[in-house]
């Protein structure tokens, strides 16, 4: 017979049960629903009551032929077969115009909603996904972390770890939401919830047994904790089942319709991760037709997004962060497509946005090493404009290894 690995010579008292499980504070009280609503409630009055959401573009977006610099020669000897003609694109100024998929990026842009930084990037910049994607998850290029920079936010921020504060709608939690002190949800299809417990708790929840009952107290305590670690899977499915919206998001919502279910039903949230999935963006290969296709389902979803905030009231509470772990190369290949590059640009969108062009704009000419287009905005200068600007978050030398400084992105 297999023995308890929570047995030792000398039994847990409660109290060290408690200290042992400490990174399960949001799960080892779990209060009834009113008393964790107003815990995450006091954690977002901390955050000005703002939302922030961020949307990942996996493998590598084409920063070029998103935002495509027609007005600048260089850029169609560089893409003779590829780059995209003038007549063809979503122009919105006299230097630039939108991947012609990409009318729902217009509207917002045009409305003032949409705010384009240029030159996002590191130093020395890595060409795997792998590698740069834990870079842009844990803001710590050519080094890493234990744990992402969405995580420490939420640590920082709400440091008394109210429970959902967190969300990841993902099939599998990403690095970027890893926390010391919070749980965060993680759930792809709301009927098959899932909660990631951290690394530390992870054996402790998964060795306690599944029975009804116990008469062994310490047992009994942390099947107490284990069943509150599904109390939030009530809350996504009521919610998911409750949603009910007539906003077109296209052929792909990318997970926004449930952050809308999630903020319409009261989720006391105050970050949530999405991503394009599976580097659907690694377009190698005869890039245009799959690269607009992919842009169209961005850029619909993400309009969608924003009239569906409008729809329930929470506009002016939400921003949303838009990035890829790198760009392609400024040239074409010899398979119409584009290889992996590095600076690339990002997108921040939101009623509460001030919407134009920030950042210098890489040169088409004097290119950075393998005919890439050289970084002149560390990405972590966004990041600080969302964490300072957007949610009053002062203390970037703790979250991101330095003061990056801010764009002035928010009404």
């Amino acid at each position: 017979m297999k023995k308890n690995k929570f047995r030792s010579n000398k039994a847990l008292s409660r109290r060290e049960m408690l200290t042992g499980m400490a990174g399960l504070g949001a799960l080892s009280m779990v209060p009834p629903a009113f008393a964790q609503a107003a815990q995450a409630a006091a954690a977002q009055a901390a955050a000005n009551g703002k939302v922030l959401v961020i949307l990942e573009l996996s493998g590598g977006n084409d920063g070029l032929n998103t935002v495509v610099p027609y007005g600048d020669d260089a850029y169609y000897r560089q893409r003779p077969n590829i780059g995209i003609p003038k007549n063809e694109l979503r122009v919105i100024d006299d230097h630039f115009g939108f991947n012609p998929g990409m009318a729902g990026f217009e509207r917002l842009y045009k409305d003032g909603k949409m705010a384009i930084v240029h030159g996002c990037g590191y130093e020395n910049p890595s060409y795997s996904h792998f590698t740069s994607m834990a870079y842009w998850h844990t803001a710590a290029p050519n080094s890493g972390n234990e744990y992402g920079w969405v995580g420490k936010l939420a640590d920082e921020i709400a440091p008394s770890a109210p429970p959902n504060y967190l969300v990841n709608i993902a099939a599998r939690q990403s690095l970027a939401v890893r926390s010391a002190k919070h749980v965060p949800v993680v759930f792809d299809d709301p009927n098959r919830f899932m909660r990631e417990a951290f690394a530390a708790e992870k054996d402790a929840l998964n060795a306690v047994p599944e029975i009804g009952e116990s008469e062994n107290s310490s047992r009994s305590f942390l099947l107490d904790i284990a069943r509150s670690a599904n109390d939030a899977s009530a809350l996504v499915r009521d919610a998911w089942t409750k949603y009910d919206s007539p906003i077109d998001y296209g052929v792909n919502d990318l997970d926004l319709q449930k952050v809308v279910a999630l903020l319409d039903a009261g989720m006391p949230t105050g970050l949530y991760y999405v991503a394009y999935r599976n580097s659907a963006f690694d377009t190698h290969v005869f890039q245009n037709n799959l690269h607009r296709r992919l842009l169209t389902y961005t850029s619909d979803a993400v309009a969608g997004f924003i009239q569906d905030l409008e729809r329930i009231g929470r506009a002016d509470d939400v921003a949303l962060m838009i990035f890829s772990e790198f760009g392609r190369r400024v040239p074409e290949n010899v398979s119409l497509g584009t290889d992996h590059g590095a600076a690339n640009a990002m997108f921040v969108v939101g009623n509460q946005v001030k919407g134009g062009h920030y950042g210098e704009l890489p040169s088409l000419t004097e290119l950075a090493e393998g005919d890439n287009l050289a970084y002149t905005t560390d990405f972590r200068k966004v990041y600080q404009s969302m964490t300072q600007g957007w949610l009053g978050h002062s203390d970037s030398n703790k979250l991101l290894g330095g003061n990056f400084g801010t764009f002035d992105l928010f009404s």
